[in-house]
């Protein structure tokens, strides 16, 4: 189960995005990124986090720490800001916490470059959870230490808002065109052979386990938060089988900044990342 803190001051929001989160200090002296269950989008979207983070961070890939993280709504009277505190106010109880990155700088494919292996593997990832946010557009992706760390899944495990669909979700094709590390020639085809296997349900009912009760409690068509978690390894798992056949890898979109040359063609790799 997800560590658990108590957020004790609110520092500052985050106006990237729609869900407005925040940068929040808490009683085990840590420093988060919290995201709120007052947000727009709503609980899901922190299933989401949670879901894609810790399944990432089982299969090998960074994602900084997340933390249950219980929120007094009486912090949100002292905002100025009308819409801060608003959400404040909306979310008091449990919500979600990711430790903040001091230093961390956003993904530039100019300054940065990954390696086929590494960039395989988040490809690979992203297709498993239907990941349509790491575009070159919106990369969610930092370099930390040198190290490339990847952020926000809330709008992952998109079929989640209309189960009746998600059964079919593993014949969906992934295209990974505008994905952030497509000018690194990631070699899905290694990612899908050392990462597939471990997807078992075994693996998946464990990172189910860190979804807390009442995000999921009271979902239409299911019988209480132990059939939503059964719902979702099933779909995961079969998606896990097969999804490495429909990723593509075609031309980016016309719209593409030239900030990103080499495309999928002639760009040398390092199988690690590193600063240049």
């Amino acid at each position: 189960m997800l560590r658990e803190t108590f957020a004790t001051r609110y520092v500052t929001p985050l106006r990237e995005g729609g869900s407005l989160p925040g940068i929040v200090e808490a009683d085990d002296l840590g420093t988060y990124v919290m995201k709120f269950t007052g947000a727009g989008q709503g609980r899901k979207s922190l299933v989401a986090e949670v879901i894609c983070g810790e399944l990432a961070r089982r299969l090998g890939l960074r994602v900084p720490e997340l933390v249950r993280m219980r929120l007094d709504p009486v912090i949100g009277l002292g905002e100025p800001d009308q819409e801060v505190q608003e959400l404040l106010k909306a979310s008091g109880g449990l919500n979600l916490g990711m430790d903040f990155l001091p230093g961390s700088l956003g993904f530039d494919p100019l300054a940065y470059e990954v390696g086929a292996a590494e960039a395989g593997r988040v490809v690979w990832f992203d297709a498993l959870v239907n990941n349509v946010d790491r575009s070159w557009r919106n990369p969610n992706l930092l370099v930390w230490h040198g190290d490339l760390w990847l952020i926000d899944h809330g709008a992952a495990l998109i079929w989640h808002h209309n189960w009746p669909t998600a059964a079919t979700s593993a014949a969906r094709p992934y295209d990974a065109s505008d994905h952030a590390l497509a000018p690194f020639a990631p070699d899905i085809a290694s990612a899908a052979g050392d990462l597939g296997p471990r997807v078992t349900e075994e693996l998946l009912a464990s990172v189910l386990a860190d979804v807390p009760d009442e995000w999921l409690d009271g979902e239409p068509g299911f019988d209480g938060p132990g059939a939503v978690r059964a719902a979702y390894v099933t779909a995961l798992a079969a998606r896990a089988r097969t999804i490495a056949e429909h990723i593509t890898l075609g031309a980016p979109s016309h719209d593409r900044p030239s900030r990103a040359p080499g495309w999928l063609t002639g760009r040398p790799h390092r199988e690690s990342g590193a600063a240049r």
